[in-house]
């Protein structure tokens, strides 16, 4: 049976308002062999649920196995971008998904790795400038940057796992912390990146070929 990923005794209104170090911590307590169903891992977590949906999609890309992240981390991305681009306020997950989620041993070694990263970001993120976090377009566009994002990680480009999970934590972080400053940050970085490696390789161009091409053919 699985229990409450963030121990026992921690409320919903405390969960609300952990910090990202908090809650990977939070996390890692308990059997290391024990999977963790992601409706567990998102209990209570208010508005900042998508931001815990869009680190648990990053983790693959941080292990080094060939095709794990374009495996889980860039379809889970596209699925939580779309959701905030059609201005969903929870994310919705077919059951057979909500009931799976990681290991509790891979959050461990995710935590023990990025932790040194977060105590140095973390010193410099607050609350602030609620309105590119609340308002409609707003969101729009992060989803929408959220989805191309996605989709490069699922592409076979060399060398860039590490860069686009380091961007969607980013992009979590400031959902998470609600840092309205650190999102504007990561619509700047989103952009280049995709221009880069994207628009500039012909690769996203084609990948959204590849990928409207079956459904075009269907409703013809």
């Amino acid at each position: 049976m699985t229990t409450d990923a963030s121990g026992p005794g921690t409320s919903s209104k405390q969960r609300r308002e952990a910090g990202v170090r908090a809650l990977l911590a939070a996390y890692t307590v308990g059997d290391p062999d024990e999977p963790l169903r992601l409706d567990d891992l998102l209990a209570g977590l208010g508005k900042r649920v998508f931001g815990m949906l869009l680190v648990i999609a990053a983790i693959p890309a941080f292990i080094p196995v060939p095709g794990l992240a374009g495996a889980i981390s860039g379809p889970l991305t596209v699925i939580v971008g779309a959701q905030l681009l059609l201005g969903f306020r929870r994310p919705w997950l077919p059951r057979f998904l909500k009931r799976r989620g990681p290991y509790r041993h891979t959050l461990i070694g995710f935590e023990r790795r990025i932790s040194p990263l977060l105590a140095r970001i973390e010193r410099r993120i607050r609350p602030r400038m609620a309105g590119v976090l609340d308002s409609r377009l707003a969101a729009s566009f992060t989803g929408l940057l959220v989805v191309l994002l996605g989709i490069l990680l699922a592409l076979p480009i060399p060398f860039t796992n590490y860069l686009f999970g380091v961007l969607l934590l980013a992009f979590a972080l400031a959902l998470l912390e609600r840092d309205g400053a650190l999102m504007l940050l990561c619509w700047a970085a989103g952009l280049i990146a995709i221009a880069v490696f994207g628009v500039a390789s012909g690769a996203l161009a084609a990948a959204v070929a590849q990928w409207l091409t079956p459904l075009l053919q269907g409703a013809g």
